[in-house]
């Protein structure tokens, strides 16, 4: 849809957030595959392009729901009496159902450039739309999910995704019901989308898979276990992510019927370790705490969404003080800056605290760069990447924040993302290079405005229902 991204073999930095620190007057050196070989100071050095803004390592967005970009915005509207997130979930499900091939594609290939101009560089996509609008097969059954694969690269941001599984339709085991037959996956039919969404990413270092469980509601802890040991060595050392524990009602109606919280139950019954993100773990008590970091597991964070449909908030600084991984998502798409969920995901603590400057890994510093850090760190983890950030062996995404902007001149470097997260007006982020292609320039992504219309299009048509 677009020509191909610049490829850049060599960048020079003025000053650049590495995990040793700032390094200033840097070049990122990058191979044909699109990873980092070094970084180095050698000014002799020619290079493909010179950014003398802040650089930091891209942010990854570690859960979306591409479909939902369609629907943001327009499920505000109050439903007669109490209205939470099951209310939410009728609107978003009668929109599911008008979705086809050509329309996910349109809404993802927008979504995703819009990400890229904000400063995420790879997305995990939760997918749970595998079949027709009428529940049957596709004569590919891999054919939405090949969708939001090309979307993403015709956009230029890395993907993991993450094909769902999704079995029943409540805790007590009752059949799908209506919208639903579209999630619906035989465990057998599941292990053959997997492996042609294995198949899609293979040899393309931008892209990845994983294995995913809609949530503990859709599929009992011993289909999901089994699932994965039929899935043999596809997946091992792959990303495995659940939605847990997200709404107070989940975890009542897990408790009356099963004798255990979800985030208890799945930690009893499934091989929960370090490959794990759990999403949301809203209502995780002191001891489910405890039992996610022991199990060295990710809990995926979507402030904005968790807001958006009153869901709650996850007690993040004890989780941080416990030594737990975490990263932001998307989700809904209600937003798509991570700048957003992070300065949210602070100030949801500052309120439920009554402090100040909560989030930060040491006894004192800047509050941006650790939420930076953490996002990056948990949100590479969730993506399966051992290796992120502006170092040897990580694939070369990062970003360039633009110092000559009122907001951000004049500063020092932590200050530049303390002023971008918390007081910066989502203009900030001037270069964006993904596996060392070179997607967003001077702060335009060059498909954004070509995948409008298309875009404008299927909401126009979701929104004459």
């Amino acid at each position: 849809m677009k020509p191909a991204a610049q490829r850049l073999s060599r960048i020079r930095c003025a000053r650049a957030l590495t995990p040793e620190g700032w390094c200033e007057h840097c070049v990122i050196q990058v191979d044909a595959s699109g990873r980092i070989t070094a970084v180095v100071k050698d000014d002799s050095l020619s290079v493909d392009l010179s950014l003398t803004g802040t650089v930091i390592p891209g942010l990854p967005n570690l859960h979306s729901h591409a479909h939902q970009r369609a629907i943001a915005g327009l499920t505000e509207h109050k439903l007669a009496g109490y209205d939470d997130f099951w209310g939410w979930r009728e609107l978003m499900y009668r929109a599911n159902a008008r979705l086809g091939p050509d329309e996910l594609q349109a809404v993802a290939r927008y979504l995703y450039s819009q990400m890229l101009q904000s400063g995420y560089t790879a997305v995990a996509e939760f997918h749970y739309l595998h079949h027709d609008p009428a529940g049957n097969r596709y004569a590919d059954p891999a054919e939405l999910s090949a969708r939001l694969l090309e979307a993403a690269s015709e956009a230029g941001i890395a993907i993991t995704l993450l094909p769902v599984l999704y079995c029943r339709g409540g805790f007590n085991g009752q059949a799908v019901q209506g919208v639903q037959q579209r999630f619906f996956c035989l465990p057998e039919h599941y292990l053959e989308l997997v492996q042609a969404c294995a198949l899609h990413c293979a040899d393309d270092p931008n892209r990845a898979f994983g294995f995913a469980a809609h949530s503990l509601r859709a599929v009992a802890p011993e289909v999901l276990t089994r699932t994965l040991q039929d899935a043999g060595d596809l997946a091992s050392g792959v990303p495995v992510h659940i939605h847990v524990a997200e709404q107070r009602k989940e975890v009542l109606e897990c408790q009356a019927l099963n004798g255990r919280t979800p985030i208890a139950w799945l930690h009893e019954a499934c091989p929960v370790d370090e490959n794990w993100c759990l999403v949301h773990a809203t209502h995780a008590d002191p001891n489910e705490l405890r039992a996610i970091v022991k199990s060295d597991a990710t809990v995926g964070l979507c402030p904005t969404t968790e807001a958006n449909l009153g869901d709650g908030i996850f007690p993040t600084e004890q989780f941080m003080i416990d030594g737990g991984h975490f990263g932001i998502g998307s989700d809904s798409q209600i937003c798509t800056a991570p700048t957003e969920e992070l300065k949210l995901l602070e100030y949801t603590q500052r309120l439920t605290l009554q402090r100040r400057t909560v989030l930060v890994k040491d006894d004192e510093g800047s509050v941006g760069r650790s939420l930076v850090e953490f996002a990056l760190a948990g949100g590479s983890r969730a993506m399966g990447k051992a290796t992120c950030g502006l170092v040897a062996g990580a694939r070369a995404d990062f970003l360039e924040l633009d110092n000559s902007q009122v907001d951000l001149a004049a500063l020092s470097p932590d200050q530049v993302l303390d002023s971008w997260i918390f007081a910066g007006q989502g203009t900030a982020v001037h270069n964006v290079i993904v596996g060392g292609r070179h997607v967003v320039v001077d702060g335009v992504h060059s498909l954004l405005e070509v995948a409008a219309r298309p875009f404008q299009q299927v909401v126009a048509t979701l929104n004459e229902g």
